[in-house]
């Protein structure tokens, strides 16, 4: 470790700076820039993959619960208020078990 007896990682960090310090945000902002434009993604923000990690966990069945605990909400209900719209993927495939599930008693 080159930053020798200053390394202080006492938090257990996974990513950090060389002193074993929390990053700065402004250099993780810079790093996911250019990265996001190395690999052709459109402009967008940080923080817009955490919407999308929410609703993507949303569209492949991950309970509302679990959402809200992974992204830190104090509680459900807001993590529903702010994620909780219905993709055209979801209704796609509530309609598709419905009619599923129609299939099935009508045969009975």
């Amino acid at each position: 470790m080159a930053a020798g007896p200053l390394w202080n990682n006492s938090e257990d960090l996974v990513f950090t700076n060389e002193f074993g310090k929390h990053l700065a945000h402004i250099t993780v902002y810079k790093k996911f820039k250019v990265l996001a434009a190395d690999l052709g993604f459109p402009a967008c923000r940080f923080h817009d993959l955490r919407h999308t990690y929410a609703v993507v966990s949303l569209e492949n069945g991950d309970d509302i619960k679990t959402v809200q605990e992974n992204l830190g909400h104090a509680t459900a209900a807001f993590t529903l208020d702010v994620y909780g719209h219905v993709t055209d993927r979801m209704r796609k495939e509530s309609s598709d078990r419905m009619e599923k599930f129609i299939h099935q008693v009508s045969t009975l």
